[in-house]
């Protein structure tokens, strides 16, 4: 937001000598943040007032008189005539050539055998094509309606001697008081302890009759009044008005506009006024009707949605309220009645309206802060006074202020040994009531409390506890002439996240061990993909305002997006593995929600990741993403995996796939991607791996139990063993069979691994033959051949008890 301090100054008595970057410093200190400060004459350097002497065709050009000299100036304006008044850019100054590109350096310059000194500019060529608009391009700025003498530079001659703040909006948002010049002013008078101008209340002559207004929705509209006069008109509204409004970054267009933009700007609280004779009736603040049309300014038809507040009269919906008035009711060149509304909206409404049609407005953005609706009455007040001074023949035919909400302004109580405390330093009662009621706040004290009223211009949703008090009090006196203390934080010792270190492990195992590739994705799906994924798109959380048309949807699944990456670079190769950890979003139930209409979707971790490749046997492809898989618990220290049949998802191959639990909970998915799943998802070539992971649902081991282990004094040995099992054996009850052996005192069996699985014409139908490897050996002593067959042959019989098992061939060391 841009600042005029000119127009600082009608409210607030600054000294005229004062200094720009203490003022900007001060101001950041303590409100908002200031972005930058500019000069506005520094623009206009070089840059004077001529008068034409006489206009001749080329060769001899135009001659200028400037300040008591004479001299000739080639220029092709359409518009030229003697004893115009021109802006001349002399040597040294800076414009830009037909309004375009960066400014360039004017000098003398030989043009076609004519020296010309300097340039005659339009309005354009020196950055003033908003404050005087051209009807040609050709055509030069006339200052003949200036009293300036020739010479005179073109800063003095406009009244352009004025600096320009720029503040951050974001350091802001919780300040709606401060989005207008007033409210500015408010603050330097409390920050160097100044006289603030007072707004005289606006009162109608008396005897106006009522204009009808009424508010069907209160909550959307606490305050609307409405004022219709006659007796105005379409004119250019003064040179000064129009000077202020272009300073601060907007465009003059008449009187009657005008007037509603310099009020805005100077108060923050917008107002628009209505062309009355387009009115039918009188003024309904209500809900849109189903399927309501309403034409807007700028030539767009909008379908209203019941949730929108429009402005209507009898006939229909005529303005979009806080937003964008309508095509019917604007001013036109021959209106001469006018309805002015200075309302107050519901500042929730009016964000969720202007974001649904994309169309936010300078109204727009100062409602969404929540401006307070007693700022109405000032914001009336210089409407009326400026009215009065452009139109004097004015009259008033109608008035209504409906109040139906008014503002409750907030109380706080304030302890002050907690203040003391907060504050690290002693504050009088008399320094505290001063610095506060310099800010508009009622002060009073007693038993040690301090009872604040909060003025209503911080009162809607800017200061609500004693923590804001604590704030404005501290700030009023300055941060940066508190003492350091010492922090007197002790620390017992460390803190160990486990579940956090958990994450992280998981990532560097799976990028450094598994060498997988991360990536990172949208926090939105593809429609597309979301459908082909999720057994069902019903009650996952919608964009209001997508990023695309067809991305509507918030990831409640990491595969939607993991997928889009395959079908993405299977173009450039033929197998790799990526994997992804972020948070995915599910609608919840908020039984007792702190503020129902911000209250956040449920939000937990994942971690998925894809194997895909085009040429490996689907076998290995598969114990390759469950390898992954299952080595994670080991590497990264959390309780292990079991892998179970239990429901399938649906994405996945009709035999590949497994689900994964700890415990008893189910924790993810581990699975071939179907072939019409694949499809769908526009990956062709590729067979995929999938896993998903729940990560908030992983338990990571509490304390270590590592404990030392001599290496084995004495040789081991490793057996293969090859047994026929029922295809329906798992190599997961192969395992826990051999290891329930291996914890008994006569085995000497020390690990146990998978080596391979065989399925063909040497096997019986319904059958296949696992091979295990058994790793043997004594603490003790070496063992004899004899010990190690009969160690085997004990794994052998306990197998075939357990699962049936059938020897395929002889054991083999």
């Amino acid at each position: 937001m841009k600042l005029s301090l000119d127009w600082i100054r009608d409210y607030v008595a600054l000294p005229q000598d004062v200094d720009m970057t203490k003022l900007a410093y001060d101001l950041t200190m303590s409100t908002v943040e200031v972005e930058g400060v500019t000069y506005l004459a520094e623009s206009f350097k070089h840059i004077l007032v001529g008068r034409i002497e006489e206009v001749l065709p080329h060769p001899n050009a135009q001659k200028l008189h400037i300040g008591g000299e004479v001299k000739e100036i080639v220029c092709g304006g359409s518009n030229l005539e003697a004893g115009m008044k021109v802006a001349v850019a002399c040597p040294g100054a800076m414009v830009r050539w037909h309004g375009e590109g960066e400014p360039v350096e004017i000098g003398i310059a030989r043009l076609r055998g004519v020296e010309s000194y300097g340039m005659i500019c339009a309005s354009s060529e020196i950055g003033l094509g908003d404050l005087f608009p051209a009807a040609e391009e050709a055509m030069i700025l006339d200052l003949s309606a200036f009293d300036a003498e020739p010479g005179t530079g073109l800063a003095d001659a406009l009244d352009l001697n004025d600096c320009i703040m720029e503040i951050d909006n974001k350091s802001m948002t919780n300040r709606p008081d401060l989005w207008g010049h007033y409210g500015i002013a408010r603050e330097l008078a409390a920050l160097y302890n100044l006289p603030l101008c007072d707004i005289e209340p606006y009162q109608p002559p008396e005897g106006t009759e009522d204009f009808p207004v009424s508010i069907e929705d209160d909550e959307r509209c606490p305050r609307y009044i409405g004022v219709r006069m006659e007796g105005v008109g379409v004119k250019p509204s003064p040179f000064k008005m129009q000077s202020r409004i272009w300073r601060v970054g907007m465009r003059p267009i008449n009187a009657l506009v005008d007037i509603t933009n310099y009020v805005m700007l100077a108060t923050g609280q917008p107002t628009h006024a209505f062309d009355a004779d387009n009115i039918s009736g009188g003024i309904t603040v209500r809900r849109a009707l189903p399927e309501e049309k309403l034409l807007l300014l700028n030539g767009r038809e909008l379908t209203l949605d019941a949730d929108d507040l429009v402005i209507a009269d009898s006939e229909g919906a005529v303005a979009l309220a806080g937003v964008m008035g309508g095509s019917k009711d604007s001013i036109l060149p021959d209106t001469d009645r006018v309805i002015l509304e200075v309302a107050n909206f519901d500042s929730r409404g009016i964000r969720r309206t202007a974001l649904r049609y994309d169309n936010r407005t300078e109204a727009s953005a100062r409602y969404e802060k929540a401006v307070d609706p007693q700022r109405c009455e000032q914001a009336l007040s210089f409407a009326m006074t400026l009215f009065a001074e452009l139109y004097p023949q004015l009259r008033v035919t109608g008035f209504r202020d409906l109040y139906p909400r008014p503002l409750a302004c907030n109380e706080i109580d304030v302890d002050m040994a907690w203040l003391d405390k907060r504050l690290g330093q002693h504050l009088t009662d008399d320094e505290l009531k001063e610095k506060l009621e310099r800010m508009g706040f009622g002060v009073s004290f007693a038993d040690g409390v301090m009872h604040v009223t909060v003025p209503s211009w911080r009162s809607t949703g800017d200061i609500s506890i004693k923590d804001d008090i604590m704030e404005e009090v501290a700030r009023m006196v300055g941060y940066d002439r508190f003492e350091p203390t010492p922090i007197t934080t002790s620390f017992e010792g460390a803190i160990n996240q486990l579940d956090i270190d958990l994450v992280r492990h998981i990532k560097e195992y799976l990028a450094f061990r598994c060498g997988m590739q991360e990536v990172f994705t949208y926090p939105w799906m593809k429609d597309s993909y979301a459908e082909a994924l999720l057994e069902s798109t019903e009650g996952v959380l919608k964009l209001t305002t997508p990023p695309a048309p067809d991305e509507s949807m918030i990831r409640s699944s990491l595969l939607p997006n993991l997928c889009e990456a395959v079908a993405k670079n299977e173009r450039y190769f033929t197998g790799f593995s990526i994997f992804e950890e972020a948070q995915v979003f599910a609608d919840r139930d908020y039984s007792t929600p702190y503020d129902p209409s911000e209250s956040l979707p449920f939000m937990a971790r994942h971690i998925a990741g894809a194997v895909a490749d085009s040429a490996m046997p689907m076998e290995n492809l598969f114990r390759t993403a469950k390898g992954i898989v299952e080595y994670m618990p080991r590497m990264t220290h959390m309780e292990d995996f079991t892998f179970r049949k239990e429901e399938k998802p649906c994405w996945a191959d009709d035999t590949v796939w497994l689900n994964l639990f700890v415990g008893d909970v189910k924790v993810g998915d581990l699975a071939l991607l179907s072939k019409k799943t694949s499809l769908r998802c526009g990956i062709k070539k590729l067979s995929v791996m999938l896993f998903d992971i729940d990560t908030e649902k992983l338990v990571p081991f509490r304390s270590r139990t590592n404990r030392f282990e001599h290496l084995d004094s004495f040789p081991t040995v490793d057996f293969d063993i090859s047994l026929l099992f029922d295809a329906s054996v798992r190599w997961e009850e192969i395992r826990a069979a051999i290891q329930k052996k291996m914890q008994q005192a006569d085995s000497y069996v020390k690990s146990v691994c998978f080596v391979d699985e065989y399925k063909g014409k040497q096997v019986p139908d319904g059958k296949k033959s696992v091979t295990a490897r058994l790793t043997i050996g004594a603490d003790d002593r070496t063992l004899k051949s004899e010990e190690i067959e009969t160690c085997a042959l004990g794994v052998v019989k306990a197998l075939e008890k357990k699962l049936g098992a059938m020897l395929r061939g002889s054991l083999n060391a």
